[in-house]
């Protein structure tokens, strides 16, 4: 969850120009928060099934939307849950730490439950000191690592320590730990192919003020990316300003496509095939 949103305008490759709905096979979310959204969650999964985005990764930020999102995976096949504390969260909850993760343990062995999410390190806030995030980074690592789902980290102003600490637990099993919302340059990219690290792209990276995020996707495999909204933030442009939705999923997978000079189909396929590795449906 990276609120970041705000007026701006496209530049090249064209974001949102000519046809938006995806060909075969489609796309999906790898990361939204439909729970904030605030809106019927039947409408907006038609909305992302009329532009071709069939899956979406509902993510927990505390224990109430962690428990929605295990509740609405339940309820729709087509939903699948991450469930975790965010880094900001931390500091409120650290008097309960032991309870608390006792049952995003519990919660995280449901089968639903494709990934402990989002966690990891937010220096660009001070809503928790950064060795109380460290501490729950690491316990929900363990509880990634004991029950064989994917690492979906929110790294934001924290690239060393994140890095760092990952480096503790290696080797990681491949797919295995996901960047969401991915924000480092180039140089971080290298680092994340290298160590085997997959990079999800939202709406930002088609933001007129972000050229190193585009360096970034540039350099990143398409076999180690993902695409995903971060709803209801990051509206990729054309829509920029508005509130965001797993369909707008389709605007940064054309983008991606075009800014590498890759197929939108072919790309499809990438991301297809690495969600599949990483999430396990």
């Amino acid at each position: 969850m990276n609120s970041q949103n705000g007026p701006g305008s496209s530049r090249t490759p064209s974001a949102g120009s000519g046809e938006v709905a995806l060909p075969a096979p489609g796309g999906f979310d790898s990361h939204t928060h439909m729970d904030i959204m605030g809106l019927p969650v039947d409408g907006v999964l038609a909305a992302a099934r009329a532009v071709g985005i069939g899956r979406v990764v509902n993510v927990g930020c505390d224990l109430p939307s962690s428990r929605w999102s295990v509740a609405r995976a339940d309820e729709y096949p087509e939903v699948h849950a991450a469930v975790a504390i965010h880094p900001n969260e931390t500091s409120a909850l650290d008097a309960r730490r032991a309870e608390v993760l006792d049952e995003i343990a519990a919660l995280a062995e449901l089968p639903q439950v494709v990934a402990i999410g989002e966690t990891g390190l937010d220096y660009y806030r001070d809503w928790a000191a950064p060795a109380v995030q460290r501490d729950w980074f690491r316990a929900h690592i363990e509880i990634a690592r004991r029950t064989g789902k994917a690492l979906m980290i929110h790294d934001r102003e924290a690239h060393a320590d994140v890095l760092s600490i990952l480096e503790e637990y290696a080797p990681w099993p491949p797919y295995s730990v996901i960047f969401h919302c991915f924000s480092g340059d180039a140089a971080m990219a290298e680092r994340c192919a290298c160590a085997g690290y997959v990079m999800s792209f939202a709406g930002n990276v088609t933001f007129k003020n972000a050229d190193a995020l585009r360096e970034a996707a540039l350099v990143a495999p398409p076999e180690l990316m993902l695409a995903e909204t971060d709803a209801p933030y990051l509206t990729p442009v054309p829509h920029r300003g508005k509130p965001n939705s797993p369909a707008m999923t389709a605007y940064t997978i054309r983008f991606l496509a075009e800014l590498k000079n890759l197929d939108v189909t072919d790309f499809c396929a990438h991301l297809q095939s690495t969600g599949a590795r990483v999430f396990a449906w």
